[in-house]
């Protein structure tokens, strides 16, 4: 049996992540940790069988917390760490770049330091973003030796962090990986980023924000597949290697927005869902034109492929938020805490 530490379980893909574990490794445990903030949810936990909530152990802590972290390695036998905790919303970096510092790179070191001091023979993954190579412009994709060139706050932290952890390979030995992955959808995710964000507020007959003229291209990559992505590479990959993850799938974001509206009016038959909600607004500063992601590396040495197809994936995701309308205005308004409270206060670790 086997102790997993998860970082930013209660997140977008550290929840999918842990659905995804413990129904694969039946006989391996995992620590959980999330510090709750507006993006973490446990009720995104709350569809976890009865006989797996008995491998999974919560504990409410904040990375950049030296003494909680490590009175958690002191408390469990921890073997390994896959570290997905991080502030993640470019738009709020943008508006305050020191919550994305103190968590992205202090937290991240102070996990390396607890790592060093007590995983003996254990590995660490950093979930990373593709994010911290910049922007390409019409042609091209960014491979592993892609020079870094973040250009939010956002991903400056994600870079800095990135380079922590390939120091204390270098330096220490720690067997590393860093894993950067193309942009993500599917269930759980919080309502402040494109998909479901357009999802929700075409329900709501609201405005949909489309950044500039909406041209910016992005690779999109389904959660399970970017899962099972992590899970090869820290089972099988290279320590101190570096995986791009991406689904060799490229969308411009007004053609999400446009598909998005088209299958919620097919699935809904509301009328009012319609082309005319759309609202170009001011771009974002520093806004990246172009990201894609070469992962030759990852399919040829680990042998992984996505298996979801993107229409399959984006119709599965508005389903999930159809059927999820409450878990959506739950997150956004604060009422998961009492949720919280109520189901996981007694099981804190």
């Amino acid at each position: 049996m086997t102790d997993l530490l998860v970082t930013g379980v209660a997140g977008f893909i550290g929840s999918n992540f842990v659905y995804h574990y413990l129904r694969r490794y039946p006989d391996d445990t995992i620590i959980g940790i999330d510090a709750l903030t507006y993006a973490g949810n446990l009720e995104n936990l709350a569809s976890l069988p009865e006989k797996e909530k008995t491998r999974f152990r919560f504990v409410k802590a904040d990375i950049t917390d030296r003494q909680a972290i490590e009175n958690i390695f002191r408390k469990h036998p921890v073997e390994g760490i896959i570290h997905f905790a991080a502030e993640s919303h470019v738009d709020r970096s943008i508006h305050d770049p020191g919550s994305f510092l103190r968590t992205n790179v202090l937290g991240t070191g102070n996990l390396l330091d607890q790592a060093r001091k007590y995983l003996k023979g254990g590995q660490f993954l950093q979930v990373s973003t593709d994010e911290v190579y910049g922007t390409l412009g019409a042609t091209g994709s960014f491979s592993e030796s892609t020079p870094l060139d973040p250009h939010s706050p956002y991903s400056a932290s994600k870079a800095s962090a990135d380079l922590l952890v390939k120091a204390y390979f270098d330096t220490y030995g720690l067997p590393v990986f860093i894993t950067r992955c193309s942009n993500n959808y599917g269930p759980y995710q919080f309502p402040e980023k494109l998909i479901p964000l357009i999802i929700r507020n075409a329900l709501n007959h609201q405005p949909l924000p489309v950044y500039g003229d909406g041209r910016q291209v992005r690779d999109w990559l389904y959660v399970d597949d970017h899962c099972n992505a992590i899970d090869l590479v820290y089972r099988k990959g290279t320590p101190g290697g570096i995986y791009n993850i991406g689904g060799n799938n490229e969308w411009e974001n007004i053609e999400i927005v446009k598909l998005i509206i088209s299958l919620l009016q097919e699935e809904t038959g509301d009328l009012g869902i319609n082309e005319s909600l759309i609202r170009h607004v001011q771009d974002r500063p520093g806004h990246d034109r172009r990201y894609a992601i070469d992962s030759t590396k990852i399919r040829s040495e680990l042998g992984w492929k996505p298996e979801i197809s993107f229409p399959d994936g984006i119709r599965s995701t508005i389903k999930w938020y159809l059927t999820h309308r409450d878990w959506v205005e739950h997150v956004i308004s604060g009422e998961y805490q009492l949720f919280y409270q109520e189901n996981y206060g007694a099981r804190l670790g």
